[in-house]
C-alpha cells in the first residue's frame, strides 16, 4: 500500500502563481528548526523579465487595534527571510522527496525553495479576544510574489500569502522530576505554624491530561482550615513591552477533609485538567495556533535554552496554585508549583492527544472554501485554499 501525501496548495488571484507546501507547522528543536520546503509554479510568459521572490514574515501584535490612535501602533512586522526563488539563481541540491516529486509532476515552470527559520524566532501564539480586533500574539506568513525586486510589492494579484506556524513539542523522554514546594504560615497572636507540602506527579503534562496535585497539610497552629482551592494559572510574558499577567485556566474548590482543626493533618490528591474549552469566553487566554479554530488548545509552555532575555515574543509558563482558606481574619496559605503543558512529539503514543499525539493542521480552518482532489497516479492530495487571509482582499 502506497502512503498518501498531503500537499497544501494556494494560487494567486490572477492564477499565474501557485505555491505548494508539504506542511504548515515547523518544529523548533531548540538547536534547529524544521526547514520550510516548497515549490512555486509561475507562468513563464507572465514572468517575462521579472522574478519570483519568497519571504517569511512574522507579525507581533502586543496591543489592541482599537487603541491605536494618533499614529500609535501596537504591531511590529519583521521580514525574517527574503530570497529570490525564480528564475533559479543556482542549481538546487538536497531537495526533499516531496519537492522532487512535485518538480517532476509540475514541469519546467516549477521552482523549489527552502527557507530556514532562525532558532531565535518566537513560537506562534495568539491571545483570545471577544472582539473583532486583530488577535494579539505572533503569526507567521510565507509570501511569494512576482516583481522587479524584493521591495516590489505593488502587484497583489500576482502574490500568495499562506499562514504557517512555528511550534514546539515536548521532549521525547519526559523528565522523572516531581516538582514540589513546602510553605508555612505563622500567626502573630498565637503559637504554632500551618504547614503545607504540594507535589505534582511529574513536571511535564500533555494537553488534555489530568494533573495530579498531591497535598499534605499539617496544622500545628491554633487556626482552622475551612476549604482548599486548587488552580492552574497560565502566565504570559510579553517581552517586547516587558509586561506580564496570569489567567486561571482550571479551578476547583473542595471542603472534603475540612475543616482541618488544630493538631490534625490531611493528605489528599486532587485532579485538575486545564482545557481551552473551559475558558473559551475568557479574554487574554493564550492559545496554540489560531483562536477561531474549533479544536484549538491552550498555548504550550515555551521551552528555551537560550533564556527569556533573548526571546522576542510571548513566553508561556504554567503554575499549579493551592490555597488554604483560614477565614477572613486569618487569611490564607498559598503554594505555587511550576509545571509544563505541551503536545507530545509527533509519532509518540499518547491517549490524551489527537491521533498519535500531534496536533493536526486544523488551524488552517481560518481559510474558507477548502476543497480536496486526489491524484490517483501520484497518490497526492492537493488542498486548495481559494481565499487570501481574512484581513486581506480576495
Amino acid at each position: 500500500m502506497v502512503a498518501t501525501v498531503k500537499v497544501f496548495k494556494k494560487t494567486s488571484p490572477n492564477g499565474k502563481l501557485t505555491v505548494y507546501l508539504g506542511k504548515r507547522d515547523f518544529v523548533d528543536h531548540q538547536d534547529s528548526v524544521d526547514p520550510i520546503e516548497g515549490v512555486v509554479v509561475v507562468d513563464g510568459e507572465y514572468l517575462k523579465n521579472r522574478k519570483v521572490f519568497g519571504q517569511v514574515i512574522t507579525s507581533i501584535r502586543y496591543g489592541r487595534e482599537r487603541d491605536e490612535v494618533m499614529g500609535l501602533q501596537f504591531c511590529k512586522e519583521m521580514v525574517l527571510i527574503s530570497e529570490q526563488i525564480a528564475p533559479d539563481s543556482k542549481t538546487k541540491s538536497n531537495l526533499s522527496p516531496l519537492q522532487e516529486k512535485l518538480l517532476k509532476k509540475l514541469g519546467s515552470d516549477a521552482h523549489a525553495f527552502t527557507f530556514q527559520l532562525p532558532t531565535t524566532a518566537p513560537t506562534s501564539v495568539v491571545l483570545q479576544e471577544n472582539s473583532n480586533d486583530q488577535p494579539m500574539g505572533i503569526e507567521y506568513d510565507l509570501r511569494a510574489f512576482v516583481g522587479e525586486n524584493q521591495d516590489d510589492r505593488g502587484h497583489k494579484r500576482s502574490s500568495v500569502s499562506l499562514a504557517i506556524r512555528k511550534v514546539q513539542y515536548a521532549p521525547s523522554l519526559r523528565s522523572q522530576k516531581q516538582p514540589s514546594t513546602l510553605v508555612s504560615k505563622g500567626f502573630t497572636f498565637s503559637s504554632g505554624k500551618l504547614n503545607m507540602e504540594v507535589t505534582l506527579d511529574k513536571e511535564l503534562y500533555y494537553h488534555n491530561e489530568p494533573v495530579g496535585v498531591n497535598i499534605l497539610v499539617t496544622n500545628n497552629s491554633k487556626k482552622t482550615v475551612k476549604n482548599i482551592q486548587v488552580s492552574i494559572l497560565q502566565n504570559v510574558e510579553i517581552t517586547i513591552v516587558n509586561s506580564h499577567f496570569s489567567k486561571r485556566v482550571s479551578h476547583l474548590e473542595s471542603r472534603e477533609g475540612c475543616p482541618i482543626t488544630p493538631g490534625s493533618s490531611l493528605t489528599k490528591t486532587f485532579m485538575v485538567t486545564p482545557v481551552a474549552t473551559s475558558v473559551k469566553e475568557k479574554q487574554g487566554i493564550a492559545l496554540d495556533g489560531y483562536m477561531r479554530d474549533e479544536d484549538v488548545n491552550l498555548a504550550s509552555s515555551t521551552l528555551s535554552e537560550r533564556g527569556s532575555n533573548d526571546a522576542t515574543g510571548f513566553i508561556i509558563t504554567y503554575t499549579v496554585r493551592v490555597q488554604l482558606n483560614l477565614g477572613a481574619i486569618s487569611g490564607e496559605l498559598v503554594a505555587d508549583v511550576p509545571m509544563k503543558l505541551m503536545h507530545p512529539m509527533p509519532g509518540t503514543s499518547d491517549k490524551y492527544g489527537r491521533g498519535k499525539g500531534a496536533p493536526d493542521n486544523k488551524v488552517i480552518s481560518r481559510y474558507d472554501n477548502n476543497s480536496y482532489a486526489k491524484d490517483e497516479d501520484e497518490n497526492i492530495i492537493f488542498e486548495d485554499f481559494a481565499r487570501l487571509r481574512m484581513n486581506e482582499p480576495e
